[in-house]
C-alpha cells in the first residue's frame, strides 16, 4: 500500500514538473513574441514613411537566398516534430536522427545567411557605410532593420542549435525517453517560434511589393 502511494506521489510530482516546464516555456515564448512584435511595428512605421526607398532597398536582396532559407527552416520544423513523435513511441535512435537533421538544417541556414551577409558587406551595404549613406535615409533605415532583425533571428537559430544538441545528448543518455520528453517538446516549441519569425521576416524584407 505504501509503495503504491509512493509511486502515485512520484507520478504526481512529475506531472507538476512537466506542467511547470510547459508554462515556463510558453511565458518565455510570449516575451520573445513581444520583442519581435516591437521590431515588426517599427518596420511598419518606417515602411509607411519611406515606401519607395524600402521598395528600392529590397531589390538589393537576393530572393533566392531568402526562399532557400525558408524551405530549410520549414523542413527543420518537420524534423523536430518527427523527433518528438519518434521518442513518444520509444524510437530512441530515430528521434536522435531527426534531431541531428534539425541541427544540420539550422547550420545550413546559418551558412546560407553568412554568404548572403558577406555578399552585401562586400558591396559596401552595411550600417555606417558610405555606399549606404549615399542611398538615402529610407534605405539606410531598411538595411539597419534588416541587419538588426535577421541578426537577432540568427542568434535565436544558434541558441536553438545548442538547445537541440543538448536534447540529443539527453536522448542518447535516456534522460529523455518515451515516459518523459517534455524538455524535447519545449525545445520543439522554441524551434517552431524561430521558424515562424522567419516566415514573417522573409516577405517583409524580400517580397516587398
Amino acid at each position: 500500500m505504501s509503495n503504491s502511494t509512493s509511486a502515485e506521489g512520484t507520478m504526481e510530482h512529475a506531472h507538476r514538473d512537466d506542467a511547470g516546464s510547459r508554462l515556463g516555456m510558453w511565458l518565455f515564448l510570449f516575451t520573445e513574441l513581444l520583442l519581435f512584435s516591437g521590431l515588426f511595428l517599427t518596420y511598419a512605421v518606417y515602411k509607411f514613411t519611406y515606401p519607395d526607398e524600402f521598395h528600392a532597398a529590397a531589390k538589393e536582396l537576393n530572393t533566392l537566398f531568402g526562399a532557400l532559407n525558408t524551405i530549410i527552416l520549414l523542413t527543420s520544423s518537420l524534423t523536430i516534430a518527427l523527433s518528438i513523435v519518434a521518442i513518444s513511441r520509444g524510437q530512441k535512435y530515430l528521434s536522435i536522427f531527426f534531431q541531428l537533421m534539425t541541427i544540420a538544417m539550422a547550420l545550413g541556414f546559418m551558412v546560407n545567411k553568412y554568404f548572403e551577409w558577406s555578399a552585401k558587406i562586400g558591396h559596401g551595404i552595411y550600417p555606417g557605410s558610405e555606399t549606404l549613406q549615399d542611398k538615402g535615409h529610407g534605405q539606410t533605415l531598411f538595411f539597419g532593420l534588416y541587419y538588426t532583425m535577421t541578426g537577432l533571428h540568427g542568434i535565436h537559430v544558434i541558441v536553438g542549435m545548442v538547445l537541440i544538441a543538448l536534447m540529443t545528448f539527453w536522448t542518447w543518455k535516456e534522460k529523455i525517453n518515451a515516459d518523459t520528453f517534455v524538455r524535447l517538446e519545449s525545445a520543439g516549441l522554441y524551434w517552431h517560434l524561430v521558424d515562424i519569425i522567419w516566415i514573417f521576416l522573409f516577405p517583409l524584407f524580400y517580397l516587398i511589393s
